[in-house]
Order: C-alpha cells, then structure tokens, then sequence
C-alpha cells in the first residue's frame, strides 16, 4: 500500500498515528472528502468521523459540507491592508433547513477571506431587528445577509428599515420589494413554486390524476408551493384535489390535521400527495400505516425540503432545495457588493430545487397508458 509511514499499513495505525497521518494528508489540500479519506487510509467512513471529531475538539480540524480541512491560522494582516470583511447573517433558525444554508455561507465566506458572524432569530419582526441592531450597534459587521419575514404585520416595515442600513444586505430564500416605486432587494433564493410543479409532474409522469397538497400554516414557504401546486394541476388538467392547511407536526393540532387530510384523500380518492414539510411528510405515512393505508401502494407521498425524508420507512421521495448553494450564492453577492459598491446592479438569483426519488412513490397500474402526461 502506498504512503506507509514507517512501512506500516495505515489501516492497521493506532489512533494517535492515524490522526497524524491525517493532518499531514490535509496539509495543502484545502477540503478533503471523508471518503477520499477513508479509501487512502484502508479504514472505514465512521473511523475517520471518529478521527475527524477528535481532532476538530483540538480546534486543528473543521467540518465542511462533506468533508474536512485543516483550521487555516489567522492571516496577518500587512500594514495598511484592509481586514477582513466581517459577513453578519441572521436566520429564523438554527436547527431545521437552515443549518445547510449557514455551512454553505461559512465555506464560502472562510475560502473568500471573510468572517462569518451568525446570529439566530425567529420568524418573528421583533427578533430579527434586535439581533441585526446589535450587530449594527457594536460595528461587528461590515455587511448583511438576512432571512427576514416578509408577510403580515411590519415586515414591510422591517425591510424598508434594512434597505436603508449603512451596510450593504441581502434577502436569504427571501425576495422583497421596497421604497414608493417598489424597487427590488438584492436576494438569493430557491424558487419552491417550481419545485411543488416539478413534485406534481412527477406523479403525473407515474399515473395519477389526484395529486393532493398538504402545507405547514406557519412557514413562509407554503404560499409559494401553494402556487406551483395549482399552476401544475391546473397546466396538466387534473382532477379537484385535497388541500390542507396543517398545523407543524409538534404542535397539538397535528394528530387532528394529519387524520383530517387522510380523510380528504379518502373522499377524494386521491392517489398521491405533497407534503410540506419532511417531519409532517414522515408522521403523515407513520399515521397513513396505521389506518390501513400502504406507501405506495394506495397513496404516494412527496415530501418538501429533504432534511430527513430518506430516514422514514419507506423511504420518502423529496424535494430538495439547494440549501448549501443558496448560503454559498448570498455570501458571493454581498462581497461584490462591498467591492463594487451601490452602482452594482441589483441581483435576484433564483435557484432550482432537485427531486430526490426514492420508495414512496410508484407508478398507478393502468393509469399511464389510458392518460399519457402531456
């Protein structure tokens, strides 16, 4: 085997050497995948993990989306140089859908010579303007990157008040239009209208005319999917269909809204379903077992968002937003913003989400060919 140190076959390698092994095969290389890792060392994914951990508790490594890199030392900054920009960003939450996001900003931010500075908030006007006054109040940030609320009460408000910030911002999975001619705000986000059609021409494609829609009342995403869900039923001709408001799968309402809309296919007798979002998707096909009714057999299910989708059993067909790349893309557009200043055109950048297929949907026996998709 090659690179043996001292002639020794990694795989056999104590742990102390193994973890030497992996600081020097770091050294230079930026990220390095863990599988790469684990094929070069002749040991498996979950020991280099193991491996990983310890050393990100020195603080000599760091996790990155899908692999690992040495922690870069602090640059000196040369005299007369200018520091570093310091990236504020404030998301609604830190441990559902938004934890991609950040990680796709703090690589970009870490490979653009930029801090990152995170701070978490809620869907709520009042917390998302504390935190970002705090940031603003101690000079900590040189620009912004903000997941605001932008329906109901002061969140036009909220926006107009971060369009006239000192500091360049912009919207994540947000879009806004501010000011008396309605002028966009620089934004990035995943165009989840398209991603509820894409989902809906997805069953289409297997056979069914019933496709039903239930959405979380509470997330600023439902409208969206709302949309894209009738644009498709309405383009391919389809049948009237179940559509239901939920509650989120935590709250007490839940154990009533999820029988509510198991019912609603029933009458319906529809044949397929999309569900926003995975945690409602996966407690959604728990309860549908219960009563009886088999995934997929006699009711295909979709999930939106694809954090833990490929978990339940069976394992849910997703829609997947670019989380990472949306993180990525807002980090990228406030650093031009900074360089380039306020006669940079603004930029909307809209990206796709992809559909993850996997065992919760089957194809209606009979159906394709009696109604090809169009």
């Amino acid at each position: 085997m090659a690179d043996k140190p001292g002639g020794e076959a990694k795989g056999s390698m104590l742990p102390a050497a193994r973890r030497q092994w992996l600081l020097e095969h770091l050294d230079g290389r930026g990220v390095v995948r863990i599988s790469h890792i684990a094929r070069a060392m002749g040991v498996t994914p979950v020991t280099v993990r193991r491996d990983v951990n310890d050393l990100a508790a020195e603080g000599l490594v760091e996790r990155v989306h899908g692999g690992v890199r040495l922690v870069a030392a602090e640059p000196v900054e040369p005299s007369g140089a200018q520091p570093s920009p310091a990236i504020g960003m404030v998301v609604p939450s830190l441990d559902y859908y938004w934890p991609e996001v950040i990680r796709g900003a703090q690589d970009t931010a870490h490979d653009r010579r930029a801090r990152l500075v995170l701070r978490g908030a809620s869907y709520q006007v009042d917390d998302v303007r504390h935190q970002v006054e705090w940031m603003i109040g101690t000079g900590a940030v040189d620009a912004l990157l903000v997941a605001p609320p932008t329906r109901g009460a002061g969140a036009e408000e909220l926006v107009a008040w971060l369009t006239a910030l000192p500091v360049p911002v912009v919207l994540v999975e947000r879009s806004a239009v501010t000011g008396p001619y309605r002028q966009h705000v620089e934004s990035v986000r995943t165009d989840h209208a398209a991603g509820a059609e894409l989902a809906v021409r997805h069953l289409h494609a297997q056979g069914h005319r019933c496709i039903g829609l239930a959405i979380s009342a509470s997330s600023p995403t439902s409208a969206q999917i709302r949309d894209g869900w009738h644009h498709a039923m309405a383009d391919l001709g389809l049948l009237p269909a179940p559509e239901a408001l939920v509650a989120a799968y935590y709250e007490p309402g839940w154990a009533v809204d999820v029988d509510r809309v198991l019912d609603l296919c029933a009458e319906h007798r529809a044949t397929a379903l999309v569900v926003h979002s995975d945690r409602e998707a996966v407690s959604l096909v728990q309860r549908a077992e219960e009563r009886g009714v088999r995934v997929p057999a006699d009711l295909s299910v979709v999930a939106y968002d694809d954090e833990v989708a490929r978990f339940a059993h069976p394992p849910l067909t997703a829609m997947r937003p670019p989380k990472y790349a949306v993180g990525s893309t807002a980090v990228d557009l406030v650093l031009a913003r900074l360089a380039q200043g306020p006669d940079r055109p603004v930029r909307r950048v809209v990206l796709s989400s992809e559909l993850r297929e996997r065992a919760s949907t089957s194809a209606r026996a009979g159906l394709i060919t009696a109604h090809p998709p169009r």
